[in-house]
C-alpha cells in the first residue's frame, strides 16, 4: 500500500471573515476519514486580523479614532448585543474596512492594494489576466499579506512538514494572493506539490483552451475543476477507499470563535449542483454540474454530531438553492439550531402552514433570486415563478416572522427600462416584506450557450475573463442600466430605507444576526 501524503488546505485572502471556510473543511473531512495527515489554514481570517493589529501612523482622524478602538470592535463584532443597534453596528464594520483600507496603503508596500473585509485589488495587477498572476507569484514580496502569511506558513510547514499544499480559490479577490503565497511557496519549498482549486478555478477550467492546459505550469502542479475530494485522495492516498458519505465539515480544525460573528456558522452543503437546472445564463447548467443530493438521514444525524461537536449558533445551508423536499424534512425534524439559506420560490412558500412549520425547525431568513417584477423577463430567465407567486410567498414569510433577502437582477438581455420600472413597482408594493437587497447589474457569462446569440465584445482585458459585454438586444445598454438603478431604484425612499439597513462588506452572511437580534 502506498505512504499517505500529509496535506495543508489553504484558504487564501480575502474571503469575508465571518465564518469558516466551507469547502476546504470539507475536503479535510474527507481526507480524515481517509486517514490522511490534513491540516487547514485560514490564511484570510489571519492575515486580516494581523493587519488589523499593526501599528497605524498617521494624521488622518477617522483612522486614528478606528485604530484606538479596534480590539473593541473586533469583541463587538462577536456579541450579539451589536447587531440590535445597527448604526452602530454599521460604525463599527465602517471603521474596520477603513483600517483595512490604510493598512493596503501603508509604508514599504511598493505594490501595495485596496484591502476590505471582503475585498483585494491591487493597483497594477488584474485576476482575469494569467500574466498577472503569475507576476504576483514572482514579486509576492510586494503584496500587503506577505509578512502575514510567510511568518504563519513557515511556523506551520515547520511543525507539520506536508507533501503536498492545496490552496482553494473561490473569489475574485482571494486570486492574486493565492498566486503570491504559490510564488513564496515555490521559492521557498520548491519540493512541495502545489494544488489550486475552488469554484473560480472551475470556472477558469470551463474557458475554451484552459480545459486541458495549465497556464501555470511550473508553478501550480495541478489545477482541480469541481469537487476535488477525489483528486486530493487520488494524490496523497491513491489506495485509499473514499467514503461514501463523509461528513461536511471538520471539526476542530478551524478557529470557530475566531471568527467575526456573534455566534460560531456552521456552513453546511445538502447537495451538490441544483435541483432546478433551468435558469438562463446559469453557470451550474453551462458547467454541466449534476444535482447530487444527500440523504435526509445522512444529514441529520450529520448535523446532530456537527452540533455536539461544535455548539454552532448558526447553520447556513450553502445549496444553491435548497429543494423544497428538504425543506419539508427541516419542519418534520428541526435541526435544533437557527439556519438561513437560498431557497427557490415555489408554491411552498405561499403555503402559511408550511412556512411557519419552516420558522419552527429554526428558519432565520431566506436568501431569494426574485431577479424581476415583470413577468415577461422571468419567463425569458426561466425561473419558472409567477409574479404573483412570488407576492404571495413574500407576504407569507412576513406573516410568519422569517427574513427575506432579496436579489434583483438588472439588464438581462430581455428587460427594458419600462419593464424595470415593473421591478421598481413591485418592491415598492412589497417593501415592508424586505429586509435586505442585493441590486446587481447582470454580467454576462462569456461561456454561456446564450452568449452565442448576442453581439458580445470584451469586458475584461484579459484571458481569464469569465464575463463579456454584450449589444443589449432592447437598445437599453450596461451604463443606461447603472443610471436607472443609481438614478432613479435607490432614490424611492422605501428602497433607501431597505439599503440602510443591509450589512456593508459581509452582507448576507451578517443579515439573519441582524434579523435574530430585532426579534
Amino acid at each position: 500500500m502506498a505512504e499517505k501524503r500529509p496535506i495543508l488546505l489553504i484558504l487564501p485572502p480575502v474571503a469575508k471573515p465571518c465564518e469558516p471556510p466551507a469547502g476546504v473543511a470539507r475536503l479535510a473531512a474527507t481526507l480524515q476519514a481517509a486517514e490522511v495527515p490534513c491540516r487547514v489554514f485560514d490564511a484570510s481570517l489571519a492575515g486580516l486580523l494581523d493587519l488589523l493589529e499593526q501599528p497605524f501612523e498617521t494624521t488622518d482622524t477617522w483612522i486614528r479614532r478606528a485604530a484606538r478602538k479596534r480590539e473593541q470592535h473586533l469583541v463587538s463584532l462577536r456579541n450579539p448585543d451589536l447587531y440590535r443597534n445597527v448604526d452602530r453596528y454599521r460604525q463599527v464594520v465602517a471603521d474596520l474596512n477603513r483600517l483595512l483600507q490604510a493598512a493596503g496603503k501603508g509604508p514599504g508596500k511598493s505594490n501595495g492594494g485596496r484591502i476590505g473585509l471582503a475585498n483585494f485589488h491591487a493597483p497594477d495587477l488584474m485576476p482575469v489576466r494569467s500574466g498577472d498572476l503569475l507576476r504576483a507569484a514572482e514579486t509576492y514580496g510586494d503584496n500587503p499579506f506577505y509578512p502575514s502569511f510567510s511568518t504563519r506558513l513557515t511556523a506551520v510547514l515547520e511543525e507539520f512538514s506536508p507533501e503536498v499544499v492545496g490552496l482553494s480559490v473561490n473569489f475574485m479577490s482571494q486570486a492574486l494572493c493565492a498566486f503570491a503565497m504559490a510564488g513564496w511557496l515555490r521559492r521557498h519549498h520548491p519540493r512541495l506539490r502545489i494544488v489550486m482549486g475552488g469554484g473560480l478555478v472551475t470556472s477558469w477550467r470551463q474557458i475554451p483552451g484552459l480545459r486541458s492546459r495549465n497556464p501555470f505550469e511550473g508553478l501550480v502542479d495541478d489545477l482541480v475543476a469541481g469537487p476535488g475530494e477525489q483528486a486530493l485522495l487520488n494524490l496523497c492516498a491513491p489506495d485509499a477507499v473514499s467514503p461514501e458519505r463523509p461528513t461536511q465539515f471538520a471539526a476542530g480544525m478551524l478557529p470557530m470563535n475566531a471568527y467575526l460573528a456573534p455566534v460560531p456558522v456552521l456552513p453546511y452543503s445538502t447537495a451538490n449542483g441544483c435541483w432546478w437546472r433551468q435558469c438562463a445564463f446559469c453557470p451550474e447548467k453551462a458547467e454541466g454540474q449534476p444535482y447530487h443530493p444527500l440523504p435526509g438521514a445522512f444529514i441529520r444525524e450529520d448535523l446532530k454530531r456537527l452540533g455536539t461537536e461544535m455548539a454552532p449558533g448558526l447553520i447556513h445551508f450553502l445549496d444553491d438553492a435548497l429543494a423544497p423536499r428538504f425543506l419539508a424534512q427541516l419542519t418534520d425534524r428541526p435541526p435544533g439550531i437557527p439556519w438561513y439559506g437560498f431557497a427557490r420560490i415555489t408554491a411552498h412558500l405561499t403555503d402559511a402552514d408550511f412556512v411557519r412549520g419552516l420558522k419552527a425547525s429554526g428558519c432565520v431568513m431566506l436568501k431569494l433570486g426574485i431577479e424581476s417584477g415583470d413577468q415577461a423577463v422571468l419567463d425569458a430567465l426561466h425561473k419558472g415563478t409567477r409574479v404573483e407567486m412570488i407576492s404571495r410567498a413574500l407576504h407569507t414569510l412576513k406573516a410568519a416572522g422569517i427574513g427575506v433577502y432579496a436579489y434583483l437582477l438588472f439588464g438581462t438581455p430581455a428587460e427594458t427600462e419600462a419593464a424595470a420600472g415593473k421591478t421598481l413597482d413591485f418592491t415598492l408594493d412589497h417593501s415592508d416584506c424586505i429586509d435586505f437587497l442585493n441590486l446587481a447589474v447582470f454580467n454576462l457569462p462569456a461561456h454561456s450557450p446564450e452568449a452565442r446569440a448576442l453581439n458580445t465584445r470584451s469586458f475584461y482585458p484579459g484571458d481569464l475573463s469569465l464575463y463579456a459585454d454584450f449589444e443589449h438586444p432592447q437598445g437599453w445598454q450596461r451604463h443606461q442600466v447603472r443610471r436607472f438603478v443609481d438614478g432613479v431604484f435607490k432614490k424611492a425612499a422605501p428602497i433607501r430605507k431597505i439599503l440602510a439597513h443591509d450589512p456593508p462588506h459581509f452582507t448576507s452572511n451578517h443579515a439573519p444576526f441582524l434579523v435574530m437580534a430585532a426579534q
